[in-house]
């Protein structure tokens, strides 16, 4: 399980390093072997081989008829590439799903769980502040989600 928000720095080609705390993990799931795609939050996702496979059935499941379903695949699976771990624990990221991202040489790795999200840090710290006074405001007012009413702090 992935977790805890951590600085990278991109490098000039577009690489990341993954923190050592988790290489490891990653080389014995996964071979390191990583896929990268588009979050329409404007991060990148960014899972362990064998969870975007996971992920990807579940997607491609759905068929294909309705367009909403259609245009969700596309989003998701149509931008998605192949990420591999070098021997230093680094990973390049397409010029087009930086682009998307807006990252520049500062970013946010964040564990999720299953997978990574990864974001421009000023984005990150932002959307962080944001959603932190938000929960605040939600909670004093008892407007909490449903789904998170059973779940103990």
């Amino acid at each position: 399980m992935f977790k805890g928000s951590h600085p990278i720095t991109v490098d000039a080609k577009g690489r990341i390093a993954i923190p050592a705390s988790y290489r490891q993990s990653l080389i014995d799931d996964c071979g390191g072997r990583m896929v990268v795609t588009q979050h329409w939050d404007g991060c990148l996702l960014l899972y362990p081989q064998p969870e975007y496979q996971k992920f990807e059935a579940q997607l491609l499941a759905k068929g294909s008829l309705n367009n909403q379903v259609r245009d969700i695949q596309r989003f998701f699976l149509g931008k998605a590439r192949d990420a591999d771990m070098d021997r230093q624990g680094r990973l390049l990221l397409p010029a087009n799903l930086r682009t998307f991202a807006g990252l520049g040489d500062r970013a946010v790795l964040s564990g999720m769980g299953n997978l990574f999200e990864i974001w421009d840090e000023a984005t990150f710290e932002a959307r962080n502040a944001d959603t932190a006074a938000a929960l605040a405001r939600d909670a004093a007012n008892g407007d909490l989600p449903d789904v998170l009413m059973d779940i103990s702090l």
